[in-house]
Formats: structure tokens, sequence, C-alpha cells
């Protein structure tokens, strides 16, 4: 098997308008959409994460979210790592959009684009979330005790990351609290797993 993200897909109420939300973001590759079929309330768990170079990138992301009918939660700001946002989509998944730099390079408004795209799983014990993981043959790239790991997973279209429940909605600017489905499928190379937390993966059958 894999270890690799080839996709997320996303429950939505309104599949129609999350699709024009991720199409207008160029997401639509990596964002697949499927009708909402179980409870869910309040924080889900997770957010996605677009990494981009330029601070002015972040401002782009996010503008470009709240026309295609994105809910501002948190607008871009200055912080000890960078600078960043972050947007609620129509379907109600959080996004968060970050810049290592602080200072915008050049003078022309760079077009509207990311190095990288991490999921984060705000787990209950991220120990035992990445043992789950490495026993499925994931890499550990990077770990810092019980709070933070990184996956290395080099030809993956989607990175992964986990870090405690509660410090993953905190730096979104969400609630914590939260019941129900996750409203998220993983998309890759570990077939048809549910790891501790609850999210579940599946097999790419894309053509």
């Amino acid at each position: 098997m894999s270890a690799s993200i080839s996709a997320v897909s996303v429950a939505a109420d309104d599949i129609e308008s999350a699709q024009a939300f991720y199409s207008a973001l160029g997401l639509s590759d990596r964002v697949r959409l499927h009708a909402a079929d179980e409870p869910s309330e309040g924080f889900r768990g997770f957010t996605l994460s677009p990494l981009v170079a330029d601070p002015r990138q972040v401002d782009a992301f996010l503008e470009s979210a709240a026309r295609a009918g994105g809910r501002t939660i948190t607008p871009a700001r200055k912080s000890l790592w960078g600078y960043g946002g972050s947007v609620q989509a129509p379907d109600g998944s959080v996004w968060t959009v970050a810049s290592s730099s602080k200072k915008p390079t050049g003078d022309a408004a760079p077009p509207l684009e990311y190095d990288s795209l991490v999921l984060l799983l705000g787990v209950d014990d991220v120990k035992t979330s990445k043992q789950f993981y490495v026993e499925q043959g994931l890499p550990v790239g990077k770990s810092f005790g019980g709070k933070y790991v990184e996956f290395e997973l080099a030809s993956s279209s989607i990175q992964l990351a986990l870090n405690p429940r509660k410090a993953t909605a905190k730096n979104a600017g969400v609630d914590a609290a939260g019941s129900g489905s996750h409203r998220l499928t993983i998309i890759g190379g570990l077939g048809e797993v549910v790891d501790p937390d609850g999210f579940v993966w599946r097999g790419d059958t894309a053509s």
C-alpha cells in the first residue's frame, strides 16, 4: 500500500454551492464532494490548510473564498509563525491559509496558488493516533511528543499531520465543541480503515 493521500471527500448539504467554492479556489482536483447523510454539529475535528509562499497569496485566497461563498472566521494577520487566517467553506469544513513569511516579496500580487495542502486531524491522543498511522506504514517526518506529528508523504497530493483537537480548533479560531460525523473521507493508499478518532479512509476508485 502507498503511504499517500490523493484527495479528500467532504460531505455537503448543498453540493452545488460547495463545488462552486472549491472550483473558484482551484481545489476541485483534491477535494471531492458527497451528499451529507449523517448528522454533524460544531467543529468536525479537522482543518484543511493551503500553505503559500507570500502573505499576499493568503489575502488573495481568503478574499476569493469570501466571494465564492465562504465565511471568514479569522481575518489574515501576522503571528509568531508567519501570516494567516481562516475561513469556513459552504459545506461547513474549516480552512486555514498560511505563509511562513510575514513580508510580501515583489511588487505585483502573486497568483492564487499554493505550495502544499495539509490535512490536520484534531485528535484525542496524538501518541495513540501516531502509533496507529505508523503501524499502517506512514513514515514520521516531525514529531513533538503528544503535541504535534507530521508525516513524510513525499508523493502525496495532500500532506497529513496530527494535533490535539483543542489546539486544532484554537488555531483555526473556532470552538472545539462538536459531535456527530466528521463528514470527511480520506482517499488514499491505506485502503479501508478507520483511525482511533473515527476518521474514515478508503481506496481511490476514481478513474
